[in-house]
C-alpha cells in the first residue's frame, strides 16, 4: 500500500539483539486468519512467511526473531491478517498508527483491538458522494436510455482536485444494497480507502441493459451470436466520457482514465481497450467471457506506439474449468510481441478458491484500484502525503 519514508536498512546502522528478541501479541478479535508482521524491516511486506507469528492458544500469538537478525535504529511495524485488507484497527474501526520500538533487549507486549476484513468496517464519512447523472441518458448509438451514477471522492465538493476516472459495467452490482446477486461494495471499500489516501478517483457506474445485458455486451460475432458491443463501446468512449470530462474535474488523459467490469462486463471492457487503445490506459478486468470468443483479435497491437498500458486480470479458480486457462492465454497473448512488454504491464491474480460472484469480484476491487491507479511505481496519481504505512 503505502510506501514508507524509512530507507533501506543498511549493514552500519542495523545492529543485532544478544538475546532473541520476542514479540507477544494479543487480540480480542481472533479468527482462523494467520498473524504476520509487517514493517520497515522486510518492504512492508503483508504476507512474507519468515514473519509469521506462532499462534499459542486462541488470541494469543508470539514471535522470535532470530539471534542475527540485524534490526534497524528504530523498528516500525504493524500486524496484518495476511493483507492491508485485514491489518489491524483500534476498537472503533479506525486505523492504528505505525508501532515503534527501538529496545530489543526485553520482550514486547502488544494488542490488537480488532482487524479488518475485506477492507471493511468503514467510516460513514469517508463514503464517496453518489451522484445519479441521469435516469435517462441518450444512448444515440443504440437509440437507447441508461441509468447512469458518478461516485465522487467524500470531499469532492470542498476540494478542488482534478481526479483519475474508471468506467465500470453493470452498476446495478456496484453498490446497491438491494442487488439480486450481492453488490461489490465499491462505496464502502472507497471509503476505507480513502482513509490510506488511495481512494481519490471518479467511479462512473453504468447500469446495463437488464433483458438485454448480454447482446449490448457481446462485441462482434460470437458465441452468442452477432452483438451491439462496438456500439457501446462507441457511447462510453465518444458520448459519455466527453460529457463527463466536461461536467466533473477529471484527469481526461488517457494515462487517467480506466475502464472494468466483470464476466461479460469485463468482455466489453477488453474491447474498450482494444478499440481505443489512446483513450483507455487502464484496464480492470475480473473473470472476463473469454469463453464466447476463442480466437479475439487484439488489433491495438499492430499499433506502432500504444502508449503505456496497465491491465489487471483476475480470475477464480472455482468459476468453471477454463476460467484460469483463458485468462492466462489471454495475459501471454497481450505480451507476445517483444517491443511492447515495456509498453504493457499485466498483473494477474488468481483466487484458486473464488467463484464467479459479487462477493469475490469486491474482494479484488480494492487491489485491483491501487494497482492501476496508485501504485509505487507509476507515480502520476499518488498522493504526496501519501509515505507512511497504514
Amino acid at each position: 500500500m503505502d510506501l514508507s519514508k524509512q530507507r533501506p536498512i543498511s549493514v552500519e546502522k542495523a545492529h543485532t539483539s544478544t538475546n532473541p528478541f520476542v514479540i507477544k501479541l494479543r487480540t480480542e478479535d481472533d479468527d482462523d486468519r494467520p498473524v504476520y508482521i509487517s514493517g520497515n524491516f522486510n518492504q512492508w511486506a503483508t504476507q512474507d512467511r519468515r514473519f509469521l507469528m506462532r499462534k499459542i492458544k486462541e488470541g494469543v500469538y508470539e514471535y522470535m526473531f532470530p539471534h542475527d537478525f540485524k534490526f534497524p535504529k528504530q523498528l516500525l511495524y504493524k500486524f496484518t491478517k495476511g493483507d492491508w485488507s485485514e491489518v489491524e484497527i483500534d476498537r472503533y474501526g479506525n486505523k492504528t498508527e505505525n508501532r515503534v520500538c527501538d529496545d530489543f533487549t526485553q520482550p514486547k507486549e502488544e494488542l490488537v483491538a480488532r482487524w479488518r476484513k475485506n477492507w471493511l468496517p468503514f467510516r460513514p464519512s469517508q463514503l464517496p458522494k453518489v451522484h445519479l447523472i441521469s435516469e435517462e441518458f441518450e444512448i444515440p448509438q443504440l437509440n437507447k436510455k441508461r441509468k447512469i451514477w458518478a461516485l465522487l471522492p467524500h470531499d469532492y465538493e470542498t476540494s478542488d482536485e482534478f481526479y483519475p476516472v474508471l468506467y465500470l459495467q453493470d452498476a446495478q452490482n456496484l453498490f446497491n444494497e438491494n442487488a439480486a446477486y450481492g453488490n461489490w461494495e465499491i462505496d464502502k471499500k472507497l471509503a476505507v480507502m480513502s482513509d490510506y489516501g488511495i481512494g481519490k478517483i471518479i467511479i462512473i457506474a453504468i447500469e446495463h441493459a437488464e433483458k438485454e445485458r448480454l447482446l449490448e455486451y457481446n462485441v462482434g460475432r460470437t458465441i452468442l451470436g452477432q452483438g451491439e458491443g462496438k456500439k457501446y463501446i462507441r457511447f462510453v468512449t465518444d458520448t459519455l466520457k466527453p460529457f463527463v470530462d466536461r461536467n466533473f474535474r477529471t484527469k481526461s488523459a488517457r494515462e487517467y482514465t480506466g475502464i472494468g467490469g466483470s464476466s461479460m462486463g469485463g468482455l466489453v471492457s477488453i474491447f474498450s481497450g482494444v478499440m481505443y487503445p489512446e483513450v483507455y490506459g487502464k484496464l480492470m478486468i475480473f473473470s472476463p467471457s473469454l469463453w464466447v470468443i476463442p480466437k479475439m483479435k487484439l488489433s491495438f497491437l499492430d499499433f506502432v506506439d500504444p502508449g503505456e498500458t496497465k491491465v489487471y486480470l483476475y480470475a477464480g479458480g472455482d468459476e468453471s474449468e477454463t476460467m484460469i486457462k483463458h485468462v492466462k492465454k489471454f495475459k501471454k497473448r497481450l505480451l507476445k510481441r517483444e517491443a511492447l512488454k515495456d509498453k504493457m504491464e499485466v498483473k494477474l491474480s488468481i483466487n484458486l478458491e473464488g467463484k464467479h460472484n459479487e462477493s469475490y469480484w469486491s474482494a479484488e476491487f480494492p487491489k485491483a484500484i491501487e494497482w492501476l491507479f496508485f501504485d509505487k511505481k507509476s507515480g502520476k496519481t499518488k498522493p504526496e502525503s501519501q509515505n507512511k504505512k497504514p
